[in-house]
């Protein structure tokens, strides 16, 4: 099934200049970017965003941390890609996260992990909301498509 994630390339990502390595990844696998942008967290949206965690001790930290430098969103698509992302991604916490991973290659913290990506369905479609307005999506089919996947598996 075709679907769409929000993914948060954090400010630790940007700081370490790891934005072109991350990308290429996702456009490797055979994922589309429709949207993207640098963008700076506000409180406002960083409570937006980590609605769930607000009210817990570690939420000061995670904020301090998601507004602390620049970020870059990105609209990624592709089949399944929710589950793909994620598992592109490997474990939270970059000590317990697979070689071959983007944490397991780049990470050794729980909090400074790289990127974020949405968990489920219900949260892309919320996440995207935050980030993305209608009209910033681009919708386009890669020449190379047929290429990466058969004309049944769209």
């Amino acid at each position: 099934m075709l679907q769409r994630t929000l993914v948060l390339l954090k400010p630790d990502c940007v700081q370490r200049r790891l934005i072109g390595q991350i990308i290429s990844r996702f456009e490797n696998k055979g994922l589309n970017i429709v949207a993207m942008k640098m963008l700076r967290v506000t409180p406002e949206l960083a409570r937006q965003h980590y609605a769930e965690h607000v009210d817990k001790p570690f939420y000061r930290s995670l904020e301090d941390f998601i507004t602390s430098a620049p970020i870059v969103a990105m609209a990624i698509e592709g089949l399944d890609a929710i589950r793909v992302v994620r598992d592109m991604l490997g474990a939270t916490n970059g000590l317990n996260a697979a070689a071959g991973t983007i944490r397991g290659d780049y990470s050794s913290s729980r909090q400074m992990n790289l990127v974020h990506a949405s968990d489920g369905p219900e949260s892309a479609v919320r996440e995207l909301q935050l980030y993305f307005s209608a009209n910033e999506f681009c919708d386009y089919d890669p020449l190379l498509t047929p290429a990466m996947r058969a004309a049944d598996e769209a």
